[in-house]
């Protein structure tokens, strides 16, 4: 049997919601709202199974988007920047049909007929010209308990996937945990058995520090609390050492820009950096902010070098860290973060184990004055951490660059299958729905 062609116009009322979000009363009846939970409200608008769609674009600013569009039946209420659209004749067209006919076509029959530059919106009278082509009523229903098996289906494949997803997120954990647990590098050190183990490496670097404290270019610290047998929480290999973060590094704190600067472009003037120039663990490649020489003067003692590690301890970004790109190289540090300046160690072998929970949660701290989590600077030198002698801590770098590439490919893949997945499926269903096939 051939199908046919109408518009919706010719096939259903086409009604704009009645009621302000804002101003609905809570109630027992469904509100439907442009996100995909419902709200409610303590009247009902509509007793009928409808289309539901947004008459604005999801984005606004004069970009045309439509993220979702809605079935709903029985008594509901619809907000009044939506529109129902409901069948004239059920006889002739399943709502629920028809829901899923537009929603596999939303960009096509939908956002390509918005209107508007700036409010971008939807008319209804051109929701009314997309035309729907009508199978029989049993194959329109038999359409939509096919639509429901094959989502189901492929819902369970959807779970598998993330299980999959979220086993390979924990990889990098696991690969961490044990290269501060010496057991990446257990088969190298068999190879390499007279290596300068640890202890060597702490005694240089104390010497170190005292040479710079002697030439005053950093102050005397308080004395670290000794290592006891009860925070010692695994083993490690012998040539290892526990110790604090503060034997091994300077911590410091850094200073917020005054208020009232003025933001320069010329590469004359000095540069600074924020809190969201890090994202994904690094400091962004992004254009370079200036300030004047007068104000720059006023923090010129709080700026961070190519040489440190740079981390967050506020905000959304916190416990984020990174190593300095060169373009970064005396920028001012910002009050909400921490650089951590290594002494005689591997700076990229440090930062894989700064970003371990292991390390990160010895120096968080809930700020009860903001009720927000915030990194304690006074917390990072007492931090107790693995230390391998610096040979090996160079293995260990190498080696996990290798394992994360190989992590980051896995979840690469299973992305990419889950994408196709996805594609397949919306290809079988708009094919289902093209009547030249029929």
């Amino acid at each position: 049997m051939n199908w046919g062609i109408k518009t919706i116009g010719e096939l259903c009322h086409i009604e704009k919601g009645k009621i302000g979000i804002t101003k609905a009363i809570p109630g027992e009846f469904p509100l439907v709202v442009t996100s995909e939970e419902r709200k409610s409200h303590n009247e009902y608008h509509f007793d009928a199974e409808a289309v539901v769609i947004p008459l604005v674009s999801s984005t606004g600013h004069g970009h045309k988007s439509l993220k979702r569009i809605h079935y709903q039946a029985g008594k509901f209420a619809v907000g009044n920047i939506l529109c129902a659209v409901i069948p004239k004749d059920k006889s002739i067209i399943n709502a629920e049909y028809l829901y899923h006919y537009l929603n596999l076509n939303r960009e096509k029959e939908l956002v390509s007929r918005m209107k508007g530059m700036a409010n971008v919106s939807l008319p209804m009278k051109e929701i009314a010209k997309i035309e729907v082509p009508i199978p029989p009523l049993d194959e329109q229903k038999n359409f939509v308990e096919e639509y429901k098996l094959l989502e189901d289906s492929n819902s369970d494949l959807n779970n598998e996937i993330e299980i999959q997803l979220d086993l390979v997120k924990q990889l990098r954990q696991a690969f961490l945990r044990e290269a501060m647990q010496g057991k990446l590098t257990a088969k190298w050190r068999e190879e390499n058995p007279d290596i300068e183990p640890a202890s060597e490496l702490l005694k240089k670097i104390k010497a170190e520090k005292e040479q710079l404290i002697k030439e005053k270019k950093i102050k005397k610290q308080k004395s670290l609390p000794p290592i006891k047998e009860d925070e010692i929480p695994f083993e490690i290999p012998k040539s290892w050492k526990w110790c604090r973060l503060g034997e091994i590094c300077e911590v410091n704190g850094g200073k917020r820009v005054p208020a009232g600067y003025k933001l320069l472009t010329k590469k004359t003037h000095y540069v600074y950096i924020r809190v969201s120039d890090m994202q994904n663990n690094t400091i962004i490649d992004t254009d370079l902010h200036y300030i004047e020489e007068d104000i720059f003067q006023k923090i010129r003692n709080y700026t961070i070098s190519k040489n440190d590690i740079y981390m967050t301890i506020v905000g959304a970004t916190i416990g984020k860290c990174g190593l300095v790109p060169d373009k970064f190289d005396g920028c001012n540090l910002t009050e909400n973060a921490v650089k951590i300046s290594p002494w005689l160690i591997s700076k990229e072998f440090l930062f894989q184990v700064l970003n371990m929970p292991f390390a990160q949660t010895q120096f968080i701290d809930k700020t009860k004055k903001v009720g927000v989590e915030k990194m304690a600077i006074f917390r990072f030198k007492n931090t107790l951490l693995t230390l391998p002698p610096l040979i090996e801590q160079q293995q260990i770098v190498t080696k996990l660059d290798e394992l994360m590439q190989y992590r980051d490919k896995l979840e690469e893949n299973i992305k990419t299958s889950q994408q196709q997945n996805e594609k397949l499926l919306q290809q079988v269903l708009r094919e289902a729905l093209e009547p030249e096939k029929k």
